[in-house]
């Protein structure tokens, strides 16, 4: 690669006596990573059922090194939303945040969506994750990747930090702030950001970096924990960016993260992390950890008592909810522009922002009919469901499907009329109608094989 001098200079004078082993590694191939979805499938299952041999993260327990001739978004189990295709040193900010079932987790900067699939996933359907990404347009990607992996409890916002802080006040029990960055860890995965770090390097990201890590701070209840993390080496942006939260708000304190086989302290001995790629398999990355000092007092109740009304959604969907094993609790639906949500349990009305997602996608009533979505498709089991047409992972019918093709059934394969639940060895793909020997393909068409 031909990089820049002055960055030369900024990693020789970083690194020392590994400047030229960091040097020697730049000229290496990248690593391909996969990271599982727990809300699928355990680690344990998917090394029984990987199309190709797999090596695990040691930071992160989902995530897994793929051998270079393996192609994960050519495979039907990508679409099955099996797993997550990132990049191994971006699966540590999520793990080191750790989320548990029931917390209320913020990831502030969350597109394309790769953590917030990975913290959703660790929530397990249990309390709620707001993933917001100021860009509208970014978060779009966001909502897929969510719904893609079977997230149910997950509002997608696109509002400024401040915005957020204003509606929020210390609300979050975690916070991930992935903050937008120089990328000077990616410049060999991604050559073309050398260009941009020439345009705009570390010192036009560092104010912008410092005011989103002050909003999230403003977020973070006391005793909550706050993991920054970017895909820089640079120090302005990651020791410095420590350094000036600890002054700006003194009720923030860091967590000593405990170093892995391979990742290196901060600058100074500071008890951060530091991913170098000729130190470990993977891009450069570096994550902090703080905790707001403090005990949290829950001074806001709900009344248990007054609950919102239950939402009429007609006729076809009760229709359609009997072939569940289980209801959806009406009170907690809502219905905006013949759209049906199912809202997480500790979603606020009186929360005014920008939505893209408000829980979990149910389907639309068009023409007076209740169609399933593609999320809910995603979010349910096949056990959970009365009519289920499941295919091999080789038959040739998946990948017709996955290009909205229609499918045709053998003599042995009938349904009643109605809506199906097709997948791929057990694994929901999307829906179809049953119409004689015919599954008419219902696929989402923004999410087809290319």
């Amino acid at each position: 690669m031909n990089l820049p001098e002055a960055f030369l200079k900024q990693m020789e004078h970083l690194l020392g006596t590994e400047y030229i082993s960091w040097l020697d590694a730049c000229e290496q191939s990248s690593v391909q990573g996969i990271r599982i979805n727990p809300v699928k499938l355990s680690p344990e299952e998917w090394e029984k059922l990987s199309p190709w041999r797999v090596r695990p993260v040691l930071w992160n327990r989902n995530g897994y090194y793929c051998e270079p001739d393996s192609r994960p978004a050519k495979d039907v189990y990508y679409y099955a939303g099996l797993y997550y295709i990132q990049e191994p040193s971006a699966m540590a900010p999520a793990a080191v945040l750790a989320p548990k079932p029931g917390q209320k987790v913020l990831d502030l900067c969350a597109a394309p969506g790769g953590k917030s699939t990975e913290l959703g996933a660790r929530l397990a359907g249990q309390g709620l994750l707001i993933a917001n990404d100021i860009s509208a347009s970014r978060a779009k990607a966001l909502v897929k990747n969510l719904e893609m992996a079977g997230i149910t409890n997950a509002c997608v916002t696109a509002e400024e930090p401040q915005k957020l802080a204003e509606t929020f006040g210390e609300y979050f029990d975690k916070i991930l702030v992935d903050a937008p960055c120089s990328g000077e860890g990616m410049f060999r995965k991604e050559p073309e950001l050398i260009k941009s770090w020439q345009e705009r390097g570390p010192e036009a990201y560092a104010p912008l970096q410092r005011e989103i890590l002050l909003q999230a701070a403003k977020m973070l209840k006391p005793g909550g924990e706050l993991v920054y993390s970017t895909c820089t080496f640079s120090p302005k942006e990651d020791e410095e960016a420590v350094d000036w939260l600890l002054n700006q708000v003194p009720e923030m304190e860091l967590i000593p993260i405990v170093p892995w086989k391979g990742a290196a302290a901060g600058i100074d001995g500071k008890p951060v992390i530091r991913l170098f790629p000729h130190r470990v398999e993977g891009e450069g990355h570096f994550v902090a950890r703080f905790r707001k000092q403090g005990c949290w007092v829950n001074t806001k109740r709900k009344n248990k008592e007054t609950k919102r009304p239950a939402v009429d959604v007609g006729n076809d969907f009760g229709d359609w909810e009997q072939l569940l094993a289980y209801p959806f609790d009406r009170t907690r639906m809502l219905c905006k522009d013949e759209q049906i949500y199912l809202i997480p349990e500790e979603f606020e009305p009186e929360w005014r922002l920008r939505y893209l997602r408000t829980g979990l996608l149910l389907g639309s009533v068009k023409r007076g009919r209740f169609e399933p979505s593609q999320a809910v498709a995603m979010a349910i089991r096949p056990e959970e469901y009365a009519q289920v047409f499941s295919m091999k992972r080789e038959d040739e019918r998946v990948v017709r499907y996955l290009k909205g093709e229609s499918i045709l059934l053998t003599e042995k394969e009938e349904f009643a009329k109605g809506w199906i639940l097709v997948c791929v060895e057990g694994f929901p793909l999307g829906w179809a109608k049953a119409s004689g020997n015919m599954l008419k393909n219902k696929y989402y068409p923004g999410w087809r094989w290319q």
